[in-house]
């Protein structure tokens, strides 16, 4: 399966890049984690690794050549696989995307002109910057600072751990000198592009700089706000988190005066989910707390991280910070259902001939299938032959997707995220019931990248394992329609006049009328029944 890899954004100020150096060629296998290239940034000569497997089936940039941020720079896929079609729609998009990128390259450059012109800044001294670190971030959280004001910096230390609204990563320095000013503290959010830290040589004066920080000589413009909105960057890579060997920051001290330690990441983690560290046997170097020990620590009912006891008559509650995926799910859905004109369909099918189906498919070895692949599956196929509900809503147009690229919503402990299964249709039943129970154990782990959540087409949210019969969901923007799956309840039915024992599912069809008539909708739920009614159907 093709994967599309773009120049990635490297820097916080990186507009383009130069390969300088491939170190795969056309037809060379990649493993993860292999080295692609070698790109120059404006800062510094990085290398770039794959997260994806397969083959070098195609370079985008040659050695030597500039390009652009997000400009097609390879397609990694399976050997002498076909991507003549992912060609002509990458150059197809490519054009239609050229106005548009100029028009917002010149309110940026506006924007930039307005943005500081009279704030001196001292020879010597870099202004650090929040970084977008996810194609959807328009803010993000400092969970943690790994260099403290006043210490030195090196070129590809690890500064900070930033929040973004799908993942925590790591931040690392371009620059070389002593961390002057810390602009965001720990747990504080920013937009993009606000000034996150000052880092100089050591000793210098930036009293007035920072005093013009303060006074918001560095905001944000409006106009900034718009050249960003309208420019999406996909980094192609995820910075896998790193515990560092040695405690970075000050660790936590006991009430009897001893030091916990554990990494800055392990801490954040164990203040979210309100467990005491104290509780916590490190795995790390010299006993530390790493991430991994608070992930899998499984408190007792004696321990101190339990729920306060609250007396009763007497009021009580928590407060919570918003995290930064709860903050951008709350914003991306109030958007999409309070300007999407959404209506419902509601069907409820019988699933006797499913409970069959299933039950001979796992007979097989090695074999297991659950019902939500089976409506994957089915999804996907109806949506092949009713492409109006496979559509997206811009509001210059509307495209029609050929393609079949499913969300699948995964409930975690912050919210909600949604990975996509690319070519679902194209897909075995084994496939897709691998690739989601993979994507629901990586998305609860935090360890999905932004490329595996992005792009679907439709999206599906199954809420049958937790009792639920029917629900209505809010869509996906800037899908057309959500597909809400209920349980699977077992109920008299009519059957050939006779009032029998059967077992039914009732979906829901949230549309956007803007894209989806009633009746496409409806047809699309007809075609749809037909597969989940007769699964063997979806096999000929």
């Amino acid at each position: 399966m093709a994967q599309i890899i773009n120049m990635p954004r490297l820097s916080d100020t990186m507009e383009e890049g130069v390969v300088a150096k491939w170190l795969k060629k056309v037809g060379d296998a990649v493993v993860e984690g292999d080295i692609l290239a070698e790109i120059e940034t404006d800062k510094a000569t990085m290398e770039f690794e794959s997260f994806y497997e397969g083959t070098l089936l195609y370079i985008g940039i040659n050695e030597g050549e500039t390009a652009k941020v997000d400009v097609l720079l390879a397609i990694i896929g399976d050997k002498d696989e076909d991507i003549s079609s992912v060609l002509a729609s990458v150059k197809s998009e490519a054009k239609t995307d050229t106005k548009e990128t100029s028009k917002n390259n010149d309110v940026k450059e506006d924007a930039n002109d307005n943005t500081s012109a009279d704030v001196d800044i001292p020879k010597g001294v870099e202004i650090i910057t929040m970084p977008r670190l996810s194609d959807t971030m328009t803010e993000g959280t400092v969970a943690s600072w790994l260099i403290k004001e006043g210490e030195s910096v090196k070129e590809g230390d690890i500064l900070a751990e930033i929040e973004t609204d799908k993942a925590t990563m790591e931040f690392e320095s371009f620059y070389e000198g002593t961390l002057l000013y810390v602009g965001i503290k720990e747990g504080e959010s920013a937009l993009v592009d606000s000034v996150l830290a000052v880092i100089g040589k050591k000793g210098i004066d930036v009293s007035e700089l920072i005093k013009s920080i303060k006074n918001g000589a560095f905001s944000k413009t409006e106009s900034q706000d718009t050249a960003l909105a309208e420019q999406p960057i996909q980094i192609a890579n995820e910075t896998k988190t790193v515990e560092p060997s040695t405690a970075v920051s000050q660790p936590a001290t006991t009430a009897s005066g001893g030091r916990i330690f554990a990494s800055p990441l392990a801490k954040k983690i164990a203040k979210e989910k309100g467990i005491n560290l104290l509780h916590i046997k490190g795995s790390g170097e010299g006993g530390r707390i790493i991430k991994n020990d608070v992930e899998n620590f499984t408190p007792s009912q004696s321990s101190s991280s339990a729920m306060p006891f609250v007396p009763s008559g007497q009021e009580g509650f928590n407060e919570i910070s918003n995290s930064q995926m709860r903050k951008v799910i709350a914003r991306r859905l109030g958007e999409s259902k309070f300007t999407a004109p959404h209506y419902y369909l509601n069907v409820e099918f019988n699933m006797d001939n499913a409970i069959a189906f299933r039950q001979q498919f796992n007979s097989i070895p090695d074999t297991k299938i659950s019902f939500n692949d089976i409506v994957v599956k089915a999804t996907a196929l109806a949506l092949k032959q009713h492409p109006a509900v496979n559509s997206q809503w811009f509001d210059d147009k509307i495209r029609i997707n050929h393609h079949v690229h499913m969300g699948v919503a995964v409930a975690v402990e912050d919210g909600l995220l949604v990975p996509v299964l690319q070519f679902a249709d194209e897909q075995s039943l084994q496939q897709i019931g691998a690739k989601v129970k993979e994507y629901a154990g990586r998305a609860r782990n935090k360890k999905l990248t932004p490329q595996e959540m992005e792009g679907s087409t439709f999206t599906i949210s199954n809420l049958g394992m937790f009792g639920i019969t029917d629900f209505t969901s809010i869509i996906n923007q800037p899908n057309s329609a959500i597909l809400s799956v209920g349980a699977i309840v077992q109920k008299p039915i009519v059957k050939d006049g006779q009032i029998v024992v059967g077992n039914t599912m009732k979906l829901t069809l949230a549309c956007d009328h803007r894209t989806v008539d009633g009746a496409t909708g409806s047809l699309f739920l007809q075609t749809l029944k037909g597969y989940i009614e007769n699964p063997v159907t979806m096999l000929v």
